[in-house]
């Protein structure tokens, strides 16, 4: 298996060329491809020794986000190189991170690994969640650098648990230490033979909750909302919207409505407003003097979703309808209850909010309409669902604290 990986890594290098024609992010990936080895090499302080994370993307940095500001604070005489797979991920983070240095990760064939383990020689890797990558992983273990696979989640229908996963299997069994989230995980791992565990948790409590505690004011909503009952409906595909969209055009003209698209195409956005029958502006074209005298509010400016959370009084977190659902801890952790799609199931954090009853899963307009009516006029039921969203995102929090309690043993 491992040699049919090895070629099909050679052949992806082709494919890939060829959709970067087709794709933008695919051409990013490729031109932040070029000169990385040299970019690292010039730009490593060879003084200092290396701490090394690797976020697949945007989500699994968010998850990273919180150890990565605890080393950063209390090892000052590291360099903290952050590495990205996504463009996605590194197009948006790399000017705005506590990392030292920011780069893409070169495809996981042997050439490649080799090459990036000399130029960066990191002391310890720290991998996010998923990330399993057979050459870099035998490298790393060649190198005896220890290698910590951090918010572990797994589950029974993955590769590494079927018959046909040997290649990925070794792969697992190269990590130093799982930090999991979860009892499953810590079985599934121990029914392949691997016991180098620990139940830390997801550090994206701890991320949420450093968002909450910041300050979140924004003053174009304030002025917006102007206290009144206010729908946050965030990271929504056209499923969601088409939804969503229904609702506001038949809904109480004392409410306020914003939307946050997952895709801010001006196209997209254009299209949007002109479906919305209640008087509707595009962030990029409000008058701050005016805000107030709308009741929609269409967000086509990426990084102010957590901020816009804080002034909600009831979120929809989008994708339950389409490819993946969206961060639900993001609202959580203000108190609010939440409305989401049908497609949860495999997101923990969605799945215990639900049982709680903090979360409220739909199908069709008409049970979207029956919650929000419901959390629009009860007031107590409103709170009761917030309150519960918000002591399940406290009761989780510390995995970065017991994460790093092992760290300090090596660094």
């Amino acid at each position: 298996m491992l040699f049919f990986y090895q070629i099909g890594l050679h052949i992806s290098t082709v494919f890939i060329r060829v959709a970067a024609l087709f794709n933008v992010k695919i051409r990013q990936f490729i031109r932040g491809q070029k000169g990385l080895f040299e970019a690292l090499q010039s730009s490593l302080d060879p003084a200092k020794p290396v701490i090394w994370m690797h976020a697949a993307s945007l989500g699994e940095y968010e998850q990273g986000l919180p150890l990565l500001s605890k080393i950063k604070k209390e090892f000052p005489a590291y360099q903290v190189l952050l590495t990205f797979f996504s463009p996605s991920g590194y197009e948006v983070k790399k000017d705005s991170t506590p990392a030292d240095l920011v780069s893409y990760l070169p495809l996981d064939t042997l050439s490649n690994t080799r090459r990036f383990l000399e130029v960066v020689d990191p002391k310890i890797a720290l991998f996010i969640k998923y990330e399993i990558w057979p050459n870099f992983f035998k490298e790393i273990e060649n190198r005896n650098i220890p290698l910590f696979l951090i918010s572990a989640r797994f589950k029974p229908d993955q590769i590494y648990f079927k018959w046909y996963g040997s290649m990925m299997k070794s792969a697992l069994k190269r990590v130093k230490h799982f930090f999991a989230q979860d009892e499953q995980s810590i079985s599934l791992l121990a029914g392949i033979g691997i016991d180098q565990t620990t139940l830390s948790g997801d550090t994206r409590f701890d991320r949420v909750s450093t968002i909450a505690q910041r300050d979140n004011e924004l003053l174009f909503m304030r002025r917006f909302k102007e206290g009144r009952f206010c729908v946050v409906a965030g990271s929504t595909w056209p499923q969601d919207e088409d939804l969503i969209v229904k609702y506001i055009d038949q809904g109480s003209d004392s409410m306020k409505y914003v939307l946050v698209p997952h895709d801010i195409d001006p196209d997209s956005c254009d299209d949007l407003v002109k479906r919305i029958r209640k008087k509707t502006v595009k962030l990029s074209k409000m008058v701050l003097e005016e805000i107030e005298d709308y009741q929609v509010l269409i967000i086509d400016k990426i990084g102010l979703l957590t901020k816009i959370y804080s002034y909600a009084d009831l979120a929809y977190v989008g994708g339950g309808f389409a490819t993946g659902l969206h961060n639900t801890l993001e609202p959580a952790v203000f108190g609010i209850p939440i409305i989401i799609g049908p497609k949860y199931q495999g997101f923990k954090e969605a799945e215990d909010m639900v049982a709680l009853q903090g979360i409220r899963s739909i199908k069709r307009f008409e049970e979207l309409k029956d919650c929000i009516d419901l959390y629009y006029s009860k007031g107590e039921v409103r709170q009761k669902a917030g309150f519960i969203n918000e002591s399940y995102v406290k009761k989780n929090q510390g995995a970065s604290v017991r994460i790093m309690e092992h760290l300090r043993t090596l660094l």
